[in-house]
């Protein structure tokens, strides 16, 4: 087999603010490895984690020998960096993270001028439990993937899907989980703490806009 490779050239980074690192490395990794020199954009809710780990891949490139260009940094808002980023025709492909609303305006926006792009949008996922299910294994399983990272991340758990004959003991045992939540809020660097604060006031806003929204509907929640 023989492969011959086609870099694009530049590849455009947008990433988000609750996964700083992770979701950079996976992109700007792949791109590197096909030929391409990578723009990131960061959130700029959390400028500072892209600017120390830039310093790092700026000094690990210099020390192998590489340009420091290959992986390249700018701080600026979504309206300035962003907007110029999507619109810029010298970056074919753009890798868009965030939320649904944002992925479908940066793909109009990119498609508009013949680029593509790599999206990983927002999710609305679900665990379906079964009369088989190990509660053991899955109550603890629910409420991390509720309330991990303060539910800030598009792999969080929004739906439940539980078989009529185990919904009342399922239900039991997650008020009782949640219950025991209490004493697990508070600074993440500490020992013992799953919940932590929230990236900002706006985020708040949202959160308890829908917990209100959600006692006024169907769910008729059981814990606050």
């Amino acid at each position: 087999m023989y492969d011959q490779y086609h870099p694009l050239g530049l590849v455009g980074l947008i990433t988000a603010f609750n996964f700083p690192v992770a979701v950079w490395s996976w992109n700007a990794m792949i791109a590197a490895i096909c030929g391409n020199v990578s723009l990131w954009k960061p959130s700029p809710k959390t400028p500072l984690c892209s600017i120390a780990l830039q310093r790092i891949v700026g000094r690990v490139l210099k020390e192998n020998g590489m340009p420091e260009g290959v992986m390249n940094l700018v701080i600026g808002s979504n309206d300035e960096i962003g907007e110029t980023l999507i619109a810029d025709r010298r970056f074919p492909l753009i890798s868009a993270t965030g939320s649904t609303r944002m992925g479908r305006y940066v793909a109009e926006r990119v498609a508009s001028r013949l680029g593509k792009t790599i999206l990983e949008l927002g999710g609305n996922n679900a665990i379906i439990v079964t009369p088989s299910a190990d509660l053991q294994i899955a109550i603890p399983g629910i409420v991390f993937g509720s309330v991990g990272t303060c539910g800030q991340r598009c792999t969080t758990t929004r739906r439940l899907i539980i078989h009529e004959s185990i919904y009342d003991q399922v239900k039991t045992q997650l008020v009782r989980a949640y219950q025991q939540l209490d004493s697990r809020i508070g600074n993440p660097l500490s020992e013992g703490i799953l919940i932590g604060p929230m990236i900002d006031a706006e985020a708040v806003r949202l959160s308890r806009t829908l917990w209100n929204r959600s006692k006024a509907g169907w769910n008729h929640p059981d814990r606050g």
